[in-house]
């Protein structure tokens, strides 16, 4: 294949493919299929209708939605007409909505849903550039609502009446691998969003970069869950899965991810470390309430899984009678939880946040691989990864192809080069040339070193590094890691800069701890009080002194304060991408914080 932007690529495998099925989703009970022959046909009709809309090339349009069919017809489509489209996050706010339709001047948003359009109309006036809304549902009845709302069945019908249906392809063929393809836009952890400018020619580079170091087919089935407007489903769950012609399942939700694994047995899946945390944990708790013989047997697969885990990461052969054992491990123990988890997986992939090298050997050790990569919105975005023949867990693995990594001298931050790395941020020079050198270094932020086999390992990031009055410096991420592995801990934000040593803000993972609470005949009234219960107290006490243990002096954590609402977007503690927003956390906490701070210390 020659192409060299992306619509070309999927054009190409929509006539490559014809039948095969492309996308599969939950209608109801029933999964349905959509082939690449509907596919593309759904992405012309689309394509004429933005045109009969008056959208012109090199216009932006926003995606406001889920993972649906129709968010991938959405955005073909607009790049089918020489547009590029700016997605948001399902779960922005309104003003959130506003600021990326308005900064990105996009002339058509489309919908998923009544919710998401409520959010649109909420800010109209506040989005001069828009001139339709596109809604992928029937539109609510009994409601007046503005002309220029429309439903995608509409734009299909203004697709099909359109006078000139061979503007699709001139219109592709205006198109170059230095054009626009996207604004993602950041979370905005340190200030305002920016749209980061990602042309065509930064995500086919990236493609070729992943297809180079793993073993994605045609025939692999991949799961859908982590949100399309973030760069890392975009290109390793979306673009990769349809560059090599596999097949994608959107799951329904989060709180349905467990159940659509089972049901569609995906070969491949994109995740965040959490989902595989909280698996872990919920398997260690299993171990740890295990009696008899049946603990026996679980402690026991868990040290051969170990064991052979061990021998293949140093790529050596494993000793026949450890294999035998491991066979029978697998099967008494693991094929248990690989079933749930479709019992096809091939391997997993992990990004997005650092991934305990724990926890990616507890996996291996249970006969499934997650590999490790590592990247920013900024690179299109994947600059490492591991690889199947190739890995060490804990790291993110070795650079893909065509991608010069240095470190830099002053301080370890990653530096990085090649033809992934981003056109600048949208409407923001200054801000462009504090991350971007005129020789095409990108400045990413992170904290790394490698070791003598050229893996690359993340620290931290360098504006998160915590720098205590003593002047010892500290990477709160491995910190926080360590404690969400604790059973009752969902959220940890770990705070010390300036502060005489590290305190931490623990949200519970409400569902174990009130299960726990239950089986030890523990009742509140509402959370706050069961926060402050001392038995849960102590709990969490415990917990704390078993990460504390494994943890230097000075990084230890001397005192917590159990929080009882959750970190969320709702409340403007976290970003759309998940990240805590440290300095809003901390402001809102200031006088409890302070006042852990004020109590008298042994130290």
């Amino acid at each position: 294949m020659t192409s060299n932007t992306v619509h070309q690529m999927v054009w190409e495998r929509i006539d490559q493919y014809g039948d095969k099925p492309l996308l599969r989703y939950k209608d109801g009970a029933t999964w349905r299929t959509i082939t690449w022959t509907e596919f593309g046909h759904r992405v012309r009709r689309a394509g004429l209708g933005l045109c009969s809309l008056g959208v012109e090339p090199k216009d932006r349009v926003a995606i406001l939605s889920e993972n649906r069919p129709e968010w991938a017809i959405a955005d073909i489509a607009t790049l089918s007409i020489g547009c590029a489209d700016a997605p948001i996050y399902a779960t922005n706010t309104p003003d959130q909505v506003a600021y990326v339709i308005q900064d990105s001047g996009s002339k058509v948003v489309f919908v998923s849903d009544h919710g998401q359009l409520d959010k649109v109309l909420q800010v109209l006036d506040r989005c001069e550039s828009l001139t339709h809304v596109v809604s992928f549902v029937a539109l609510p009845s009994g409601r007046d609502l503005p002309d220029h709302v429309i439903t995608l069945e509409a734009l299909y019908e203004l697709g099909d009446n359109y006078d000139d249906p061979s503007e699709l392809e001139r219109r592709q063929g205006l198109v170059t691998e230095d054009d626009l393809l996207t604004l993602i836009y950041t979370s905005g952890t340190t200030g305002e969003p920016k749209g980061v400018m990602l042309t065509h020619g930064n995500i086919m580079s990236n493609l070729r970069m992943i297809d180079a170091v793993t073993d994605i087919r045609e025939t692999d089935e991949a799961l859908s869950f982590l949100p399309l407007s973030h760069s890392f489903e975009r290109t390793a769950g979306y673009y990769i899965v349809l560059y090599k012609g596999g097949l994608i399942n959107y799951a329904e939700s989060i709180p349905k991810l467990v159940e659509n694994i089972a049901e569609v047995r995906p070969t491949l899946m994109c995740s965040v470390p959490r989902i595989f945390e909280k698996v872990y944990t919920k398997f260690m708790v299993q171990v740890e309430e295990a009696q008899g013989l049946k603990k026996t047997i679980m402690d026991w697969a868990l040290k051969v899984g170990t064991q052979v885990s061990g021998h293949r990461e140093r790529k050596e052969p494993v000793p026949y009678l450890l294999e035998l054992q491991y066979t029978l491990a697998h099967k008494l123990v693991f094929s248990k939880l690989s079933d749930k988890l479709g019992g096809r997986i091939r391997f997993f992939v992990s990004g997005g946040a650092p991934l305990s090298g724990k926890i990616a050997r507890f996996f291996h050790a249970a006969g499934m691989t997650i590999l490790e990569g590592y990247g920013l919105t900024e690179t299109a975005p994947v600059l490492t990864v591991n690889r199947l023949g190739d890995y060490k867990f804990g790291s993110v693995g070795k650079p893909v192809p065509g991608v010069t990594i240095k470190l830099a001298e002053e301080d370890g931050e990653i530096l990085a080069k090649g033809a992934n790395i981003m056109k600048g941020y949208y409407g923001k020079p200054e801000e462009t040339r504090e991350v971007l050198s005129e020789d095409g270094w990108f400045s990413t932020g992170d904290i790394g070193e490698f070791d003598e086999n050229g893996f690359l390992t993340i620290t931290d990031r360098k504006k998160d590094l915590i720098k205590t009055a003593g002047g010892k410096y500290i990477a709160p991420q491995k910190i926080e890691n360590a404690l969400k592995l604790e059973r009752l801990i969902e959220q940890v934000n770990v705070i010390g800069d300036q502060r005489p040593y590290c305190i931490a803000m623990l949200v519970p993972d409400y569902v174990e701890l009130e299960a726990w609470c239950e089986s030890r005949g523990i009742s509140s009234k509402n959370r706050d009080e069961l926060v402050k219960n001392p038995t849960v107290v102590s709990e969490f006490q415990a917990s704390v002194d078993r990460v504390n243990s494994k943890l230097a002096r000075y990084e230890t954590i001397k005192r917590f304060l159990i929080v009882a609402e959750p970190f969320s977007q709702e409340n403007d503690q976290l970003t759309p991408k998940m990240s805590v927003r440290r300095k809003v956390v901390n402001k809102v906490y200031a006088d409890q914080i302070d006042a852990l701070y004020a109590q008298p210390s042994s130290e």
